[in-house]
């Protein structure tokens, strides 16, 4: 996640996404117009003697409810702080901390399979909170009588923390309580196994709070929920094919040289789109003699108007600024290659700069589709896209 480099501490970066700069006046005014009633409330059940009519005059609600926003956006960081600063004790890289509409995120370069890892990290973020909690609440009870801003910006501090630490402890994966039940899962199962299944319960809770949040009129729930159903989805998807590549290389999944289709920079836009029908192929290396030169694909051929095409030539439309793997890269990180490029397909480049394969999504598809049912990828080495009835 994208966001405004802000400052670092601990050797971590951090961010503020956009969605920040919005929610941030909206919880500042959301709090602000009800601070009478949230005063009142903390006199009846706190025992507290704030001033309602003092809080609740001229700028003061704005002023209290931006402070107490503030105080709880720095909760939050200090979540984060308590996640990250576990992990990097095991060993773990943070790339930064971001806070956001739903609040932090620490940003993992690679996430825990260790179970008991990723147990403490999990719980880490929820204890800082309550301790956090716990220290707002020490001064709310050392503050003097009739210091009635810091009563209710610390008192209202210390219940919010309390009650993010609880709510994050619930086992809706990827939340804090879904990450401690994955752990708890992987002692005895797979870690692939077992984050299916706690991904399967964070769907369940997320379906359960979007329809509170319906009924309940609530935005942010409603939104919370949709993350956390795309968020459990995609990680379980991830560490599915995580577990399927795991030691498969490029060199066994990709289409070799010998068996690549390739284009000229002089084939007319024409001819190629021809090729394309009649080849079912919808990228091409471009090459110049035995030099790899560009790629060119469907969308390129596509920018061209259907009378030019026999004027133009593949050289016009292609891409030379080319990301490429080498045989030996792992095919988990070529087919993340692709989705950080968007991309269908890589040329495979050897140590001496040569072309020696290409590599697909398809190729890695019917590998991951192979492997599912108890194939090697090595069983497809040698066997182009056409063969497979593949499009490239």
């Amino acid at each position: 996640m994208r966001g405004i480099h802000v400052g670092s501490a601990f050797g971590i970066p951090i961010r503020l996404n956009w969605t920040f700069l919005i929610v941030l006046p909206l919880f500042a005014f959301l709090i602000g117009s009800e601070v009478a009633a949230i005063a009142d409330l903390m006199n009846e059940t706190m025992g507290v003697g704030i001033d309602v009519a003092a809080v609740s005059a001229g700028y003061t609600p704005w002023l209290l409810g931006l402070a107490a926003a503030l105080g709880l956006f720095g909760g939050v960081l200090l979540h984060e702080f308590g996640h990250s600063l576990v992990a990097m004790r095991y060993g773990y890289e943070i790339e930064s901390i971001t806070l956001w509409l739903l609040g932090g995120l620490a940003n993992f370069a690679e996430f825990p399979e260790d179970w008991k890892h990723e147990f403490w990290i999990a719980v880490a973020g929820p204890i800082v909170s309550v301790a956090v909690g716990v220290g707002c609440y020490v001064v709310f009870v050392l503050a003097p009588a009739g210091a009635n801003a810091t009563l209710f910006v610390f008192g209202y501090l210390a219940l919010l923390n309390i009650v993010l630490a609880v709510f994050n402890m619930l086992p809706a994966f990827p939340m804090d309580g879904g990450r401690v039940l994955r752990a708890l899962m992987a002692r005895n199962q797979p870690h692939a196994q077992a984050t299916q299944r706690a991904a399967a319960v964070g769907k369940v809770f997320a379906f359960m709070m979007a329809i509170f949040g319906l009924f309940a009129f609530n935005v942010i729930l409603i939104l919370l929920a949709f993350f956390i159903y795309i968020a459990a989805s995609g990680e379980a998807q991830q560490t599915v094919l995580k577990a399927a590549f795991e030691d498969v290389r490029v060199d066994d999944v990709m289409t070799p040289r010998e068996q690549l289709h390739t284009v000229t920079e002089e084939t007319s836009v024409a001819e190629l789109m021809d090729r394309m029908f009649r080849e079912r192929h919808t990228g091409y290396p471009v090459l110049h003699r035995d030099d790899l030169v560009g790629m060119v694909t469907l969308e390129d051929a596509r920018e061209v108007r259907e009378v030019e095409r026999d004027a133009y030539r593949v050289g016009d439309v292609m891409v030379t600024e080319i990301a490429s793997v080498t045989p030996e890269t792992d095919a988990l990180e070529a087919l993340q290659l692709m989705q950080r490029h968007g991309v269908g397909r890589l040329p495979v480049i050897d140590a001496n700069g040569d072309l020696v394969g290409l590599i697909s999504r398809s190729d890695l598809m019917t590998a991951f589709n192979v492997i599912q049912t108890g194939g090697t990828p090595s069983a497809l080495r040698g066997r182009s896209a056409v063969e497979d009835g593949r499009i490239l």
